[in-house]
């Protein structure tokens, strides 16, 4: 097989990960859980996991069963739970993987009763999303009985804001938690984790402040950046005063210019929506991204990077909420739409 080197690396930060899932557990005063789904919001699952299980992580979560499969066999002494339940047709899987069910409607519980062979299962509650769960009255009118129940759990809504939501989710979390029988109950994601212990119970379910997104700004110092993008030179160019770069003549030389032109673009998740505000760095030199971002081709302004060359590496400016704010994007997006020409790599 021809070993073919890829024009675009991520790379991902070991040190920062497990940094951020320690601070997250303390944060909460509850043992911290990891939701790897989406494939480890574009890190690389698997990865992921593996990191995090050596640091003592025990529970992850992903969203279907086919992202299950993918990560078998588990680490050992590692929990993994489906979060959207089990459908007629996973239910092969659901008893055949060393996985959880989180059973969230009426008719997964009827299915994991007929057919799950009395395994364990977790369940989700809805308290006031209205996205996946039991009703609170459907929960505590005896549709849960007979189930063997690991986590109960519940979603908040708007805990990324100061909203009042959130305080009568933690309320009716806490009535449930006192009706329902489980082995430990979960509710606080990594925005609800910066609210504080109240919000921990046993276990949270952090997500995105693992791969250095910041749900709220209790988390702004704490956080560390886990993902670097990076591109390569594609070609140096020399563009006079007064001429054009790119698709639409969008950026013109206001003087002599170096430009550098970089295999990504927004087929790689690098979306148009960057041009006129996104940029890179070389050796300490910053370079404005310049022109239209391409499908696979972005340009840079790199007159005050005199060595940069063809072959050279550029680092993105990726910091999430930085560039969340400037993009218009969410940092959700912009972890998971980063493309699988990416060629990932942990340091």
């Amino acid at each position: 097989m021809i070993d073919i080197a890829s024009p675009l690396r991520l790379r991902l930060d070991s040190a920062a990960l497990v940094h951020n899932w320690r601070w997250l557990a303390q944060a909460s005063g509850a043992e911290a859980g990891a939701a790897i789904k989406a494939d480890g919001y574009g890190l690389g699952a698997r990865a992921v996991m593996q990191r995090l299980a050596a640091a003592g992580c025990r529970f992850f979560f992903v969203a279907t069963w086919v992202e299950a499969a993918a990560l078998m066999p588990l680490p050992a002494g590692v929990s993994l739970s489906v979060l959207h339940g089990v459908g007629e047709t996973d239910m092969i899987a659901a008893r055949t993987l060393p996985v959880r069910p989180v059973l969230s409607s009426i008719e997964q519980v009827a299915r994991w009763r007929a057919g799950g062979e009395g395994r364990p299962c977790d369940v989700m509650v809805d308290t006031g999303m209205n996205r996946l769960g039991l009703r609170v009255e459907e929960a505590l009118g005896g549709a849960l009985g007979g189930l063997v129940i690991e986590t109960l759990l519940s979603h908040l809504a708007s805990a990324d804001e100061d909203s009042p939501q959130t305080g009568r989710q933690l309320a009716a979390f806490a009535a449930i938690r006192d009706a329902i029988p489980a082995r430990r109950y979960s509710l606080a994601n990594s925005a609800g984790i910066c609210l504080g212990p109240d919000y921990g119970f046993d276990l949270t379910r952090p997500g995105l402040a693992l791969y250095g997104g910041v749900p709220r700004a209790e988390a702004a110092g704490p956080i560390r950046q886990v993902a670097f993008p990076e591109a390569r030179v594609l070609q140096m160019r020399d563009v006079p005063a007064g001429e054009a770069v790119g698709y639409g003549a969008t950026w013109t030389a206001p003087r002599d210019s170096r430009v550098a032109v970089a295999n990504m673009g927004y087929a790689d998740g690098y979306l148009r929506c960057h041009a006129g505000a996104g940029g890179a760095t070389w050796e300490g030199h910053a370079l404005p991204l310049i022109g239209r971002v391409s499908m696979d081709l972005i340009a840079f302004d790199a007159s005050a990077a005199p060595g940069l060359a063809e072959g050279d590496w550029l680092t993105l400016d990726y910091d999430l909420p930085m560039t969340a704010a400037r993009s218009g994007l969410s940092q959700y997006e912009l972890l998971t739409g980063l493309g699988a020409r990416f060629e990932r790599y942990w340091v």
